[in-house]
């Protein structure tokens, strides 16, 4: 689905995130997606539609609002970082999308093992004041 123009402060791409309603659906933690010439574009999954019994094409109602809601940072991953001097601190300067990328990383790991490795490296990375998508 293709939205007009919203006036919006300069974002990364794909970095503005939404919440809102779509028909009756409540919507959290999407990221509209720049298509050019100021437009956006808001996909809509098929397990949504379904829920709202529409198909593709179909007219719904939108309702959206930027969510500035902070991405919340899991107590393990903040006792890790106050260990270390002055991690913590160095973390809480960085930006919402940096912080979530970062916290997304780690907690994706499928086994224990692996998320105490990110966790370690996470912490090396942002002793050196590294971004996360910089390091890659």
């Amino acid at each position: 689905m293709e939205i007009p123009e919203i006036p919006m402060s300069k974002v990364s791409f794909g970095m503005l995130r939404v919440k809102g309603q779509i028909d009756s659906y409540e919507l959290s933690n999407v990221h509209l997606m720049p298509l050019g010439n100021g437009h956006l574009m808001l996909t809509v999954k098929s397990e949504i539609r379904k829920k709202i019994k529409k198909q593709a094409g179909d007219t719904v109602h939108i309702v959206l609002y930027e969510d500035n809601t902070p991405t919340e940072i899991p107590e393990e991953l903040i006792l890790c970082m106050k260990y270390e001097d002055g991690i913590l601190e160095k973390f809480q300067t960085y930006s919402d999308a940096e912080k979530k990328a970062f916290v997304n990383w780690i907690y994706s790991a499928k086994t224990e093992q692996t998320k105490a490795s990110r966790i370690a490296k996470a912490m090396v990375m942002i002793q050196k004041g590294e971004k996360f998508y910089k390091a890659w």
